[in-house]
C-alpha cells in the first residue's frame, strides 16, 4: 500500500495556538488524511480530542492555559495508545526533555518540512492499523480505526449505525449496554420503540452471528470478545 493510501486511513488533530500557522499546515497536508481538525489551545484541544477521536495528535509545545506537554499527559491518561507528536521552536528544546516522561513519540523543530511530517505519519500509520484490530468471538475482528467488522478477514457489510453499535458495545464497560443506552447513543433525540430496537439487533445478528451479540434477559446486549471466551 502506498504512502498516500496509508495516510488516508488516519484522523489527525492539530493543536496550535498560532492560527495562521495552523491554517497553513492544514492547507499543506490536511487533504492527505481521512479527516484533519484543528484546535487553537490545549483546553480546546483536549475537548476536541474527546469528540473527534483522532488516531494521531500533533501539538505545539508552548500554548497558553495548557501546554502541549500537559495536553499530551492528559491524552495519555485517557488513551495511552494514541500517538502524540510535538511541534517546538528551537528555543523550547529544554522543555522537550519532559516529552519522554509523558510518552510523546516524536518532535519536530520549527520551521520543519511538512513532507518530513507526512513521511513520519506514513510509517506510524502501520503501527496504528495493527493496534486498531480487536479480536472478537471467532472468527470476527473489529477495526477501531475504520469502524468496520470483519469475518475471517472479509468485510461484513453493516450500515453506519450498525457498525457504530458494535463500536459502542466494544467501548462500554464489560462490553454491555442497556436497551435505553443503545437508543440514546444510536438515535440521540429520536424516539425509538422496543420493537424497532429488536428489529435493529436482529438485522445485525443476521449479518454477523447470533452468538456475537448476547441478549441479557431482555435488559440489554453484550458483545462477545476473544478474551471473554
Amino acid at each position: 500500500m502506498g504512502c498516500e493510501a496509508k495516510l488516508k486511513r488516519l484522523r489527525v488533530l492539530l493543536v496550535e495556538d498560532e492560527e495562521r500557522l495552523a491554517q497553513l499546515l492544514k492547507e499543506a497536508i490536511g487533504d492527505y488524511f481521512e479527516a484533519f481538525d484543528v484546535a487553537y489551545d490545549g483546553i480546546g484541544g483536549l475537548k476536541r480530542f474527546r469528540d473527534f477521536k483522532p488516531d494521531v495528535v500533533i501539538t505545539d509545545i508552548t500554548m497558553p492555559n495548557m501546554t502541549g506537554l500537559e495536553l499530551a499527559e492528559a491524552i495519555k491518561k485517557e488513551s495511552p495508545d494514541t500517538p502524540v507528536v510535538i511541534l517546538s521552536a528551537y528555543s523550547d528544546k529544554e522543555k522537550l526533555l519532559g516529552a519522554i516522561d509523558v510518552g510523546v513519540v516524536k518532535y519536530f523543530i520549527k520551521p520543519f518540512d511538512p513532507e518530513e511530517l507526512l513521511t513520519y505519519l506514513c510509517g506510524l500509520s502501520e503501527k496504528i492499523k495493527k493496534r486498531s484490530l480487536v479480536k472478537l468471538m471467532e472468527p470476527f475482528t473489529y477495526d477501531l480505526q475504520s469502524e468496520q467488522l470483519f469475518k475471517k478477514g472479509v468485510l461484513v457489510h453493516l450500515s453506519r449505525r450498525e457498525s457504530r453499535f458494535i463500536a459502542q458495545l466494544l467501548h462500554s464497560p464489560n462490553h454491555y449496554l442497556s436497551n435505553e443506552s443503545i437508543k440514546e447513543r444510536l438515535w440521540e433525540d429520536e424516539e425509538v420503540s422496543d420493537e424497532r430496537l429488536r428489529t435493529f439487533i436482529k438485522r445485525v445478528r443476521q449479518k454477523s452471528d447470533k452468538a456475537l451479540i448476547e441478549n441479557l434477559s431482555g435488559q440489554g446486549y453484550a458483545l462477545r470478545v476473544a478474551q471473554e471466551r
